[in-house]
C-alpha cells in the first residue's frame, strides 16, 4: 500500500501531547500503511496488524521463543524525532519506521517501563520497552540506521526509534486524539530494549 502524507491534527497546540497519526499493516514488512483510525484490542494489540497477539509475533524473535508474551503489541514514536532526521537530509513520513501510533509534545524515549499512555478517549498502552532498530532501516533510506542507533559521549548506546507496548485497555485511536501520561509509582525503571 503506499504512504501518505498525513495532515497536522486538528488544533494542534505546542503544549498539547496529541496523536499525529496511526498506521497499521497486515504484511510483516517494514513500514505500515497510514489510517484514518486503529483500534487497539486489550491484550492483543492493533487490530489488522501483523504483530496482533498475545505471544510474540515479531518473526526473528518467535522463532527463538514462540510462547513468550507480546510485550510489543504497539509501536510509538515521536514525531520530533522526523524533525531531527530531515535536518539530517531524510524525509521520513508517519508510518515509514513501522510505527502503529506517532505522537508530538511526549518525550516518549524519556518514559518509565510501566507509565500507562491514554490515547483518546478510552485505549490505553502499557509502556513494556524500546524498540530495537534493526538494519532494515537503511533499506527504507541508507544511513538512517546510524540516525537512529549511535552512542552517546560516555559510550553508550541511545536507540531512538521508538517505544513499544501492550494494550491494557482497547479503543480507537485517530490523528489530533490527546495523550495523557500516567507515570508509574516510584522507584521507575527506565526503558531497555523489549
Amino acid at each position: 500500500m503506499p504512504l501518505v502524507d498525513v495532515p497536522e491534527p486538528a488544533d494542534p497546540s505546542p503544549d498539547r501531547a496529541s496523536v499525529v497519526a496511526v498506521a497499521a499493516s497486515r504484511e510483516h514488512g517494514f513500514s505500515k500503511q497510514t489510517l484514518p483510525v486503529v483500534r487497539l484490542l486489550e491484550g492483543l494489540g492493533v487490530e489488522g496488524d501483523a504483530h496482533l497477539g498475545a505471544t510474540i509475533q515479531h518473526l526473528h524473535p518467535k522463532r527463538l521463543h514462540p510462547a513468550a508474551p507480546n510485550l510489543r503489541q504497539v509501536h510509538l514514536l515521536a514525531t520530533e524525532l522526523f524533525e531531527d532526521l530531515r535536518r539530517c537530509g531524510h524525509r521520513v513520513l508517519p508510518g515509514q519506521l513501522g510505527e502503529n501510533i506517532a505522537t508530538t509534545g511526549v518525550d516518549l524515549m524519556a518514559l518509565p517501563v510501566d507509565t500507562v499512555l491514554l490515547l483518546g478517549a478510552s485505549a490505553e498502552v502499557l509502556v513494556t520497552g524500546l524498540r530495537n532498530p534493526c538494519w532494515q532501516i537503511d533499506d527504507l533510506q541508507p544511513g538512517l540506521l546510524k540516525r537512529v542507533l549511535g552512542r552517546d559521549a560516555d559510550g553508550s548506546v541511545v536507540r531512538r526509534a521508538g517505544i513499544m507496548g501492550v494494550v491494557r485497555r482497547g479503543g480507537e485511536v485517530r490523528p489530533g486524539d490527546p495523550v495523557t501520561v500516567v507515570l508509574p509509582e516510584e522507584p521507575h525503571r527506565p526503558l531497555a530494549v523489549v
